[in-house]
This record gives C-alpha cells, structure tokens and sequence, in this order.
C-alpha cells in the first residue's frame, strides 16, 4: 500500500497490518537464526530491546488500543483482560523498566508468535465491521503506525548485533544526485497537522502559523565522500568543531571516524548488517549523531536546518530536493506545540520533550506509507545507530 496510513480505509488497513506482520515475524526470524529469540543470549544495550519482548510488545500494543478498546495507555484505561495472563505484566513499556526485560519469564519464541497471530486474525476480524471514519479508525492506523516503527528499531537492533538482515528490508536507493544549493524565500509556513486530516501524532499538535526567514539548502544529504574529507582533515581532533556536550561525548567514545567506519589502506570501509563493504563515496553518511553533524557543519561554515525551514523546503515541492534516504538532523530540540496535549497514548511524545532532538524525513527502512512532510521523529542527541544523516544550510548573510 503506497498511500498514507493516515487516511487509509479499512480494507487499505487491513492489508498493511497484515504486511507489517510479515515483515515483524521476517526481522525477528533474523534474531532466531542467530540464537538471539532467548533473552539471556541478547547484549544488554541502552539502544535495543530484547526481540522476544519487542515482538510480544507489539502485538500487547494493538490487543490494548484495539481489542481492549483502551482510552487511554493508563493502566486502568483498558477493558478486559489480555489475552495473556502475565500480558499486562510483561508487555506494558511503561510500567516495565527497561533493564528488566532481559530477566521476565517469558513464553517461548513459538509461544509469542502464537499471541502475535491470535491478536492479528481478532484485530482483522473486528476491523472489518468497522465503519469508514477516522474516530473508529484511529485505534487500527495508530497501532499499524506503531507496528511500522518497531519494525524499523528491530532494523536498528540488526544493525547493532551484526546480524543478516531480510531482502525485504530494504526499499530501492535512489540514484545518486548532483549536489547543489537551493534558495528559499521564505514566508509563513503551518507546522502541524490540521485534525481533519486524518491520523495526527499528538506532537503535531496545534497547527500553527510559523514565520521563516529566506535560507539556503543544501538539495540533497552530506554524502560519505564529503563527510570524509571532515574526518582527514583532522575533524574529530580539533575541539574548536564540537559543542560542549558534542565533546563530552567524544570523549567518553574515543570515535575518530563514524561508527562502522573502519580505514582500510588507502579507502574506508564500513559494516553493514554483519557484512563488511567499500563505503560509496556518493552515498549519504549514516550512523551519524547530532554532535558529529554539528561538528561537521562548524568545519563547512554551514548550520542545520531547522525543522520548520526543512518542513517549509519539503512543502515547497522543489523538483530537486531530495529527501528520504535517511532520518535528517535538523537544529530544533523536540518541544511541543503550543497548546500540545497528549493522545492516548501518552508516552509518547510528552516525556521526551526538550531532552531529545527532531529529525525529519524518513529513512530507506521507513514504508513509504509512513512517510510524511509533517512528521516529528525525534532521537537522544548522542544516538548514532539510527538510520540517520544531515543536510547543511547557508548563514544568513
């Protein structure tokens, strides 16, 4: 399905709930084959969940929000009980600690997939007696909406174990593109997403008018090639490039190039998914972190963009602006809205305000059906196993 989730009908739904299962069982089955399905085998990482709970998670998402006709993600918010016995107990992320998910007495791999396809064919069943609207609606775009990020952080996990990912992983990268510079004029741009719309994320709201001055922007991502020539020059030695917090980090990483970046003679070579390859020059970088983009940026004479100067270039319809290959840095902490109030799921935007940053765009792992001008992804500054790169603006003047 190649349109919205966020105006998809029922029938468009239920499709794309089922090919987000797939793909969910497909990346977990990559943990499988590598013995990584038992949680005690699985690192304990910061940046990763153990697959056996983040499988049984996403299913516990849709059983909550749909089939428990949850009103909210309180915990006294849901009716019935979970199909599980211990569901509630295991799968709740905001009532189970993070640390803890490697020690739960899980049911085995067999065990959850069987809930996963139980709570499914139940969602598919009752969604097909639903009417058109977007009220009955939001509870199946929201949980398929979720299902499709999980989906990518399992990518991520992939990446950072150094495990084979699935052919279907993968969407076509487009070709490589001259790079150049665009003018804006500027002008009244509405961040946010108007209600009427369809599915909104509760950080895309209020819609408001936003002012932006004229800017420059680069067309496309800071490739590998460019990003390189920071690095040789010594860019990760000179402390002038790097904020206080963008040093404090390096610091404690001793990184002196990207992570997955490893010198080989006379070219770079990098990691990816278990298998080491040549880095393509005109490929955008990856793996970066707000602090290397930055930092970057201070050695270029150049500065992020903003999100609302990267949402005013994305609206524009600018033929030769290219966005999509990956997550984008851009210089806007995560803050609400004015007049923000939380959905029903309400973990997820107000807790990570002003401790994280936005990015904008989507990445190749994204669906394109997630894909969206308005949407406010947001990361720790210091997360450089996203699936993320930069784009730079001119200073004014």
């Amino acid at each position: 399905m190649s349109s919205s989730f966020r105006n998809a009908t029922s029938q468009q739904i239920a499709q794309a709930l089922q090919h987000a299962r797939d793909y969910t069982l497909s990346l977990f089955d990559c943990f499988v084959a590598a013995g990584l399905d038992a949680s005690a085998r699985v690192p304990q990482l910061r940046i990763i969940n153990p697959p056996l709970w983040e499988l049984g998670h996403i299913a516990w998402f849709a059983e909550w929000f749909i089939l428990r006709e949850a009103a909210s993600s309180h915990p006294a918010d849901a009716n019935g009980n979970c199909l599980l016995t211990k569901g509630d107990d295991w799968f709740d992320a905001a009532n189970v600690p993070h640390r803890s998910r490697w020690t739960l007495d899980l049911p085995s791999s067999g065990g959850v997939k069987t809930y996963c396809h139980e709570v499914l064919d139940r969602v598919l069943d009752k969604l097909s007696r639903e009417p058109n609207t977007d009220e009955a609606l939001y509870p199946y775009r929201l949980a398929l909406a979720y299902e499709d990020m999980r989906g990518e952080a399992l990518l991520h996990a992939l990446q950072t174990l150094g495990l084979a990912a699935p052919p279907q992983a993968f969407s076509e990268m487009p070709s490589s593109f001259a790079p150049s510079e665009l003018g804006f004029p500027g002008g009244t741009v509405l961040l946010g997403s108007q209600p009427d719309k369809g599915f909104v994320f509760d950080n895309e709201r209020q819609p408001h008018a936003f002012r932006v001055a004229p800017f420059r922007m680069d067309s496309s991502l800071v490739t590998n090639a460019q990003y390189a020539d920071f690095v040789m020059d010594g860019g990760y030695d000179n402390r002038q490039f790097w904020s206080n917090a963008g040093a404090d980090w390096l610091m404690q990483q001793e990184r002196s190039a990207p992570r997955y970046w490893q010198r080989d003679g006379g070219q770079w070579r990098t990691m990816r998914f278990g298998k080491l390859s040549t880095l393509a020059g005109t490929e955008p970088v990856r793996h970066v972190n707000l602090y290397e983009a930055q930092a970057y940026c201070a050695w270029a004479g150049r500065r992020l963009p903003t999100e609302a100067e990267w949402e005013y270039a994305a609206l524009s319809g600018h033929p030769a602006l290219r966005w999509g290959q990956l997550w984008e840095w851009t210089a806007s902490p995560f803050e609400p809205y004015p007049d923000f109030v939380a959905d029903r799921y309400r973990e997820y935007s107000e807790p990570w305000f002003h401790t994280h940053q936005v990015l904008r765009g989507a990445s190749f792992a994204t669906p394109a059906r997630f894909g969206s001008v308005k949407f406010r992804h947001f990361q720790l500054p210091e997360r450089d196993d996203i699936f993320a790169g930069f784009r730079t603006c001119a200073w004014p003047g």
